[in-house]
């Protein structure tokens, strides 16, 4: 990894650098030599400083020869009790907040204060390292869906890493800039905040060349309290933008359309709108097998299959497409990597079982994006079934949006609707007031208190043939639902 040896490890992360039980030398720039040896010993941990580590990572399972182990304090586990481990396995040094009390000759420890912080210490240091270009990807709805279609398309032409999952708070990105290595030459990235300043200390580690912001909805408003001040933290990716940075906005936002101009140069804009650069036209929805469009790049048009379900997506293909066009990517790549793309686990993956289909979207939720999956499932020819849970971090006005939703799903003809959860309920009272006023029967609208509550008589509620929508915020662990349904 480039220039990321121990004694540039310990300076970027302000640590104090042991070898061998002895404290060595480390200064800003040149770095001296080591302190407290002579001849043979002192060449060797000097050597061993100098030597580049292999890769850095949190979880001892995944250390191998010449990595760096950052051990960290988890409401579980304690990272410093495998130290011993890792060691054994071959790793280079350890990043830690407390030193063994024996240290072996040839061991390398550096002693923080946080080990956290150490971590986004280093990410951002070798950041600055690398001539990668960066794609910083933000918003409150669909910035995983949209990093795997920019990622597909951008390896149309290039060498690409991007976001494994969903790793995008102040762990997770680091942990991404640190799988770097010299064969990339785009990295895709997934940036998710909950509160102002996350995405300011984000930004500053990854450092994006091009910046993508999908809409501004109605999530983590618990901190944020209003979709301006969603709008406010989730700009606060603009912090460390080059001068010569390129920012791609849904143009069709409401919110977004209010940001004309960033560091002196307007944004590129995406959307179903004709006045966005690039803009789709004759969408076609296939319902749970995709839709197809034809998009429109300033004079150039061409058709594009886009594979996963949902009106949502076209604009995930739609930002792929600009982001595309930047790097210099041609209508057939762009084609071929919009068709290319596969869903993610939890995020609208189709579940085609013997007898019904699943629509796994329990990753995570909020008010814009369960009415999306109710578009989504409302496109099915069979019966359908929505399996709702709460949606978290709304802030004051959860039980409002809560009813919201719950109004909603009745009023799009959902056959039978399942509420589980406390906030939920809300949903369901709801559910049952708008069936009343529509005149439809409510028998088929459940509520449950918890997913073990409907997980005992769920072969009574559905029936063969159904497609069945599973949508909660992640804390609710709905991925049991869908589980024990699929098995």
């Amino acid at each position: 990894m480039k220039n990321l040896t121990l004694r540039n490890i310990a300076a970027a992360c302000g640590g104090i650098w042991y070898c061998g039980g002895k404290r060595q030398a480390v200064a800003e720039s040149g770095y001296g030599g080591t302190c407290g040896d002579r001849g043979n010993a002192a060449e060797e941990k000097k050597a061993a400083g100098e030597k580049e580590v292999a890769g850095v990572v949190l979880d001892s399972r995944q250390v191998e020869e010449g990595y760096l182990f950052i051990a960290t304090k988890g409401k579980q586990t304690d990272g410093h009790s495998f130290i011993p481990q890792v060691l054994q396995k071959g790793a280079a040094g350890v990043v830690c907040e407390k030193l063994p009390e024996k240290m072996e000759d040839g061991e390398n420890f550096i002693l923080v204060e946080d080990s956290f912080q150490a971590l986004k210490d280093i990410a951002k240091f070798y950041r600055e390292q690398l001539a990668v270009k960066v794609v910083g990807i933000t918003g409150s709805v669909g910035k995983t869906s949209t990093k795997e279609f920019i990622a597909s398309v951008l390896a149309q032409g290039y060498q690409v890493l991007k976001t494994e999952g969903n790793f995008n708070n102040e762990v997770g990105l680091p942990l991404t800039i640190l799988k770097i290595r010299d064969c990339h030459q785009i990295a895709v990235v997934e940036m998710g905040i909950s509160d102002f300043g996350e995405m300011h200390r984000l930004s500053e580690i990854a450092k994006p060349d091009v910046c993508v912001l999908t809409n501004i909805g109605q999530c983590h408003l618990e901190n944020l309290k209003s979709r301006q001040g969603i709008l406010k933290a989730k700009t606060e990716i603009f912090d460390f933008m080059g001068e010569d940075g390129i920012v791609c906005l849904n143009g069709d936002d409401d919110m977004l359309a209010s940001v004309t101009e960033v560091k002196g140069r307007k944004p590129i804009t995406f959307g179903r709108g004709e006045s966005n650069r690039i803009h789709a036209g004759e969408v076609e929805n296939r319902g749970l097998f995709g839709s197809s469009a034809r998009i429109y790049i300033g004079d150039k048009e061409f058709h594009a299959d886009i594979p996963l379900p949902g009106e949502h997506m076209v604009y995930n293909a739609l930002a792929a497409a600009c982001v595309g066009n930047v790097f210099g990517i041609g209508e057939e790549g762009i084609c071929r990597g919009i068709a290319k793309v596969e869903a993610v686990g939890g995020r609208s993956h189709i579940i085609r079982l013997e007898d019904r289909v699943v629509i796994d979207d329990c990753y995570n939720a909020n008010p814009v994006s369960v009415c999306a999956a109710i578009d989504l499932l409302d496109t099915a020819l069979t019966r359908k079934v929505a399996v709702l849970g709460d949606m978290f971090e709304l802030g004051e006005g959860e039980k409002e949006m809560h009813a919201k939703v719950g109004a909603y799903a009745v009023e799009k003809g959902i056959d039978v609707l399942i509420c589980i959860g406390g906030l939920a309920e809300y949903m369901y009272k709801e559910a049952g007031k708008t069936a009343e006023r529509l005149g439809m029967p409510a028998e088929n609208i459940h509520y449950f208190p918890g997913k073990e509550d409907f997980l005992e008589i769920w072969h009574d509620v559905l029936k063969k043939g159904d497609t069945i929508l599973i949508k909660a915020s992640h804390g609710m662990e709905f991925s049991k639902i869908v589980k024990e349904i699929a098995e």
